[in-house]
């Protein structure tokens, strides 16, 4: 079986489940460790990807600057209220060297991690940092001339963008990694990447990476952006991603990208190589509660939008449950995961877990089980698993007044998909917190005289049509707030 055109990604905080296992095993947990069982179970509910987040090494100088910081040991807190000091491991983006974590097995348990996979379908993704180094990083005494320096002058007027650092030369002030938006990130050193033998070097770390995986998930991507950079650092450069994609995918051609990216930039970095980029654009809207402007997204080409990576949360955003009350949770998941793109899933979404957790934080709180929401997401991903939504063609369909006055219709959020085999499905969402009316538009030529029987994928309801009338008229809908039905549509 090839890969599907819309594939499905499940991202694993690596240090929590290594926590939760060797909590139960009674020693530390290696990559080596995790069981087949649940690797079997994440490719039979249909995922292809799944990403183990934080795999690589990191300092004692990251983990030190982490247990320090008050604003984030607050943070900490919120998610344990039992905090303990070894709970703080240092945040996995302030990356020492491309090498697997010694504590998990290193660079051989993760060759057979990968193989397990393998022999499940399962293809490998794994972070890959771009824009800093940790604190630690081995360049600061081998190449400091490898990150932005600044002067003193520079450290006095921002002394939270700017640090003072003892190397083998002696005393050096460098930059903390940042975007332009924020203060620097203190357990981290900025990459210059105005300098020719810095880009050479990064795209050595990006084969050493890419040889050990089948996809890299590119942190903060549109930083490194010749015009961003620019902006951030005063430092010109030459771009850097068309010429590392295309590096590394004459090594490894079936390589994929998937870049972390915001400001509207993801058609930019999508041109220059990369599978998927981040669709915040989308979820932002249907956290707003508005249907016309999450419609409006989908009104773009699909060339785009098959390569943007659908999300409801990750370990940047807050846990959807918590940010979604129940009956909006459901309607914005069905509008996200049964859209084009790749479907990005996050390690306890399912379970309805309320908590974020750092990628400072090496443990997770005891959360209980939403089965309720539970039940709700397995009936989604069994729909995800039909080839029809894995490899079918997709369409927004338009939704027209029920009747002279009634407004509502411009609540509806709906989709049509079909397989090659003419199956159907027809995705409607009622993305309002009032009932709503409307007729949907079915643009299909063979309804007329025929009967249609129209099953629910969601409730296991069953209607029959007349083909005329959903010709003529549209499919009829009444619905209930943030209610939602996907359609399977059959001749009788």
């Amino acid at each position: 079986m090839g890969k599907p055109f819309y594939p499905s990604l499940y991202q694993v905080n690596t240090r929590v489940w290594l926590t939760e296992l060797s909590q139960t095993m009674g020693r530390p947990a290696t990559l080596d460790d995790i069981p087949d069982r649940d690797l079997d179970r994440l490719a039979e509910i249909g995922f292809d990807w799944v990403w183990f987040l934080s795999v690589w090494q990191t300092g004692e100088a990251g983990k030190h600057i982490s247990r320090r910081n008050p604003e984030w040991r607050d943070e900490f807190k919120q998610t344990l209220p039992d905090l303990r000091e070894d709970d703080i491991v240092g945040s996995g983006f302030a990356v020492a060297g491309y090498k697997v974590h010694t504590e998990f097995g290193g660079d051989s348990a993760l060759q057979r991690l990968r193989d397990r996979l393998r022999r499940r379908g399962l293809r490998l993704m794994l972070d890959f940092v771009p824009n800093h180094t940790a604190l630690d990083h081995p360049w600061v005494d081998l190449h400091p001339d490898y990150y932005v320096q600044g002067s003193e002058l520079a450290l006095q007027q921002q002394p939270k963008n700017y640090i003072r650092v003892r190397n083998k030369q002696g005393v050096v002030i460098f930059a903390y990694g940042r975007d332009p938006y924020f203060p620097g990130w203190p357990d981290t050193l900025q990459l210059n990447y105005g300098n020719p033998s810095t880009q050479e070097a990064m795209i050595a770390e990006l084969l050493k990476v890419a040889d050990q995986c089948d996809g890299v998930r590119c942190d903060m991507a549109m930083l490194l952006l010749p015009d961003v950079f620019e902006r951030t650092w005063g430092i010109r450069c030459k771009p850097f991603w068309a010429e590392a994609t295309r590096r590394v995918r004459q090594q490894f051609a079936d390589f994929a990208f998937m870049a972390e990216v915001y400001w509207d930039l993801e058609w930019t970095l999508q041109q220059l190589g990369f599978d998927f980029t981040y669709d915040k654009r989308l979820y932002d809207r249907l956290r707003e509660g508005y249907a016309r402007s999450v419609r409006e997204h989908f009104h773009a080409g699909l060339d785009y939008q098959n390569k943007l990576a659908r999300f409801l949360e990750n370990h940047d955003e807050p846990r959807a449950a918590a940010t979604f009350p129940p009956s909006v949770h459901r309607a914005a998941a069905i509008v996200t995961y049964l859209s084009p793109g790749l479907r990005f899933f996050h390690q306890g979404q399912f379970l309805g877990c309320h908590k974020r957790i750092s990628p400072h934080l090496g443990r997770a709180p005891k959360e209980p089980v939403d089965e309720q929401l539970q039940r709700f997401y397995e009936r989604l991903l069994g729909l995800l698993r039909q080839p029809i939504v894995r490899d079918g063609k997709w369409q927004l369909l338009d939704c027209r007044a029920a009747w002279q006055g009634n407004w509502t219709s411009d609540c509806f959020i709906a989709f049509l998909w079909e397989s090659p085999d003419a199956k159907r499905l027809i995705v409607a969402t009622n993305y309002s917190d009032h009932p709503s009316q409307c007729y949907v538009n079915l643009p299909l030529g063979d309804l007329v005289g025929k009967k249609w029987k129209l099953t629910d994928q969601l409730e296991e309801v069953v209607y029959e049509r007349d083909g005329n009338d959903l010709q003529s008229r549209g499919l009829y809908l009444d619905m209930t707030p943030w209610g939602s039905s996907v359609f399977a549509l059959i001749p009788i």
